[in-house]
């Protein structure tokens, strides 16, 4: 890795009357507030550090879906079975190299988890949306954010909805909520909680006899032009991604480059991952990145087919939409098309990948776009004489969103990088234990240092597996389990 890491401090230097907690947290979003409120109240002092000027970090920006399942009360209430067993299955089958244990206790403690996020002062609306939605426009409780009901997955692992939307509407903001009452419920706990203070450094303790194991023991710590030490039982990293950071993005997921939005803080940029890197951790899908821009709503044009510049199609329209983002990115010059014809065509009120015209016949269409003459033509006949039987032999759409495209004129928009307005995050990090300790390149924890949320690798592994909700559920869960490792043998 060519980026400069931190310079890791050894505890020989720190001040015989150095501050000590038993555990720090860097960084309050979710992850590093959960993480800091199950530490407290498993009896630990514990210090918080925040760079920003408030709480919240990139989770406050977001619209606010849990990824939770197993039969929770929502989904109990709006008549969805779901069981720990077919959530594992789904996951397994999604992720590009999964991690059974942790999502075996992920899922077996989903309901557990509703529950404990519901305690911090609030309701999930027991209600589903059924719609095909980026996130529920109003404060439905429940909708799909996956691809549970797209091809294969639908045949592994029993299809259910488990994007839980707390009850504010919209599609950005939600989970302030969520971290308001976090805070809350932190300073409730007895947390100390240090704004505008960054950690800069870990602190480490390398014993000289053999064999050596380094320690984490602590932090330095920046505020203004003030610096200083803290000296810990254990450290756990909560910084976010680094989407935020030009050379670690070029780096290692270019593709999140000069044509992409970035979705994140001031704050993702990959200091956390750095200060593990520092010490030797192991760093994972450092370059899937999760990139989108949906096509819909309206969720009609999900009846639509997408193409690329030869004329073919390459993904079920139906599937979650930085699924099918992700297979446009491996598309010739990442340009691809939206047909849609016009019976189903319906303007999208904030298009996020452009209409490009309409055309009386397909020929028109196949000359416009700079796609061979026929395969376009070819392609459609084909998908239309199996749509007129609700089939999809090639990319198996779910028969719910199969309709002929049949009637003229038709019309397309564009998904191509650069024309559609994709937005995305980094999902790598820190490979980290069920209960969040970092582990090195040796496949040793590195003892003292705990990791969650963006700057740990955990369920979310890359877009084309992801669903909405994963980054808030994991970094709370596994930010609750971090805390209570952490905190787990002190002599209260």
């Amino acid at each position: 890795m060519s980026i400069e890491l931190p310079v890791v401090v050894p505890a020989s230097d720190l001040p015989a009357d150095v501050e000590t907690a038993d555990v720090v947290v860097i960084g309050f979003g979710i992850a590093g507030a959960c993480a800091a409120l199950e530490a407290a109240r498993a009896g630990a002092r514990v210090v918080l550090l925040e760079r920003a000027a408030t709480y919240g970090g990139t989770s406050a920006m977001s619209g606010g879906h849990f990824y939770l399942g197993g039969g929770t009360a929502v989904q109990k209430a709006t008549g969805h079975d779901d069981s720990a067993e077919e959530m594992y299955k789904y996951l397994m089958a999604v992720s590009r190299d999964p991690e059974p244990e942790k999502i075996r206790a992920f899922c077996e403690d989903s309901v557990e988890h509703f529950d404990w996020i519901e305690s911090l002062g609030f309701e999930f609306e027991r209600s589903f949306f059924p719609g095909k939605a980026v996130i529920q426009p109003n404060t439905e409780g429940l909708m799909f954010t996956g691809n549970e009901k797209v091809h294969p997955f639908r045949d592994l692992a029993v299809p259910a909805p488990r994007g839980h939307k707390v009850p504010v509407p919209g599609d950005t903001g939600g989970a302030a909520m969520v971290m308001d009452l976090l805070a809350k419920r932190v300073e409730e706990a007895g947390v100390e909680v240090r704004y505008e203070t960054g950690a800069t450094n870990l602190v480490v303790d390398t014993p000289v006899v053999e064999p050596v194991e380094t320690k984490v023991v602590g932090v330095a710590w920046k505020r203004f032009k003030e610096t200083g030490y803290l000296r810990a039982h254990a450290v756990i990293v909560a910084a976010g991604g680094f989407v935020m950071n030009p050379d670690m993005v070029a780096e290692h997921t270019p593709a999140l480059g000069s044509k992409l939005f970035t979705l994140g803080s001031t704050y993702d940029d990959g200091l956390g991952i750095r200060l593990g890197r520092s010490v030797g951790a192991e760093l994972r899908f450092m370059d899937e990145p999760f990139i989108t821009a949906p096509f819909y709503p309206p969720s009609q044009l999900v009846t639509g087919i997408v193409v690329n510049k030869d004329g073919d199609r390459f993904v079920a329209e139906d599937s979650y939409h930085s699924r099918t983002s992700g297979f446009v990115m491996d598309q010739p010059d990442h340009a691809a098309y939206l047909i849609v014809d016009s019976a189903h065509i319906e303007h999208p009120s904030m298009p996020l990948c452009p209409f490009i015209d309409g055309w009386e016949t397909v020929a028109e269409m196949e000359q416009a776009l700079g796609i061979p003459a026929g395969r376009l033509e070819a392609t459609l006949s084909s998908y239309n004489e199996h749509a007129r039987r609700k089939e999809d032999p090639d990319f198996h759409k779910h028969p719910d969103w199969i309709e002929p495209q049949d009637q003229g004129p038709w019309g397309a928009y564009d998904l191509t990088l650069g024309k559609a307005l994709y937005a995305g995050f980094t999902l790598g990090g820190m490979r980290t234990s069920v209960d969040g300790e970092v582990v090195s390149e040796e496949g040793q924890v590195i003892t003292g240092l705990y990791a969650a949320g963006a700057c740990a690798a955990n369920i979310a592994q890359d877009g084309k597996g992801y669903s909405s909700g994963t980054q808030l559920a994991e970094g709370s869960y596994f930010g609750r389990r971090a805390g209570r490792h952490a905190a787990a043998g002190l002599d209260h």
